[in-house]
C-alpha cells in the first residue's frame, strides 16, 4: 500500500469526526420554536432531541408576545441534555417598538428616525438589566448603554415629549423612509443594468 493511500484513509477519518463546541448562541421568535430549518439542523448537529427542545422553548416562552426575538445560549451536555438560557429582547427591538418604528435610520447621525423619552430608556434598561451578563452593571451604567444603542438607530432621546407632535412626526417619516427606499431601488437597478 502506497503512503499517499495512507494519508487519504487517515484524513477521511479525521474529516469524519466533528467536535463542535457544548455552547451555542441562538435567536429564537418567543412561541415559534419549530423543528424546521434553521433550528432543526442546529439543534440536530448537536444530537438534541428537536421536538423535546421546540416544546420546552414555546411552553417557557408561552407568556411572551409571539413572535418578539429572544436571544438563547444553550449549553450542550455529554449525555445530549441541555441547559437552556433565555434572555430578553434585544434592546434594538425594544428601542424599535418603543419609538414606534419598523427599521432604524440609514443614516443615524445626520437624521432622526425616532424619539424616545428618558422614561422610555429607564423601562428598557429595567426590562435588559435583568439578563445575567447586564446584573453586574449599575442601572445608569445600563440606560447610558440603551442611550448609545438608539443614537446608533437613529432614535434622538428627549426629556419629555408631546404626543401629538410625535404623531406628525412619524407621518413626517414615513414620506422620508418611502423616499429612501425609492432611491435604494433605482440604485439596485442602475447597478443591475450596469453589470448586465
Amino acid at each position: 500500500m502506497s503512503k499517499a493511500g495512507k494519508v487519504v484513509r487517515i484524513a477521511k477519518k479525521i474529516a469524519e469526526k466533528v467536535n463542535h463546541r457544548p455552547y451555542m448562541k441562538l435567536t429564537i421568535p418567543a412561541g415559534q420554536a419549530a423543528p424546521s430549518p434553521p433550528l432543526g439542523p442546529q439543534l440536530g448537529q448537536r444530537g438534541i432531541a428537536i421536538a423535546q427542545f421546540c416544546k420546552d422553548f414555546n411552553e417557557r416562552t408561552k407568556d411572551i408576545k409571539e413572535g418578539v426575538p429572544l436571544p438563547c445560549a444553550i449549553i450542550v451536555k455529554p449525555d445530549r441534555s441541555y441547559d437552556l438560557h433565555i434572555n430578553t429582547p434585544p434592546t434594538s427591538y425594544l428601542l424599535k417598538c418603543a419609538a414606534g418604528m419598523s427599521k432604524g435610520a440609514m443614516l443615524p447621525a445626520q437624521e432622526v428616525g425616532g424619539m424616545l423619552t428618558l422614561k422610555h430608556v429607564y423601562e428598557i434598561a429595567k426590562i435588559k438589566s435583568q439578563d445575567y451578563y447586564l446584573q453586574i452593571y449599575s442601572m445608569e451604567a445600563v440606560c447610558r448603554q440603551v442611550i448609545g444603542t438608539a443614537h446608533s438607530l437613529g432614535i434622538q432621546v428627549v426629556p419629555t415629549m408631546d404626543a401629538d407632535e410625535y404623531g406628525e412626526f412619524l407621518k413626517q417619516r414615513k414620506d422620508t423612509v418611502t423616499q429612501q427606499e425609492q432611491e435604494l431601488l433605482e440604485k439596485r437597478q442602475a447597478k443591475m443594468l450596469r453589470t448586465g
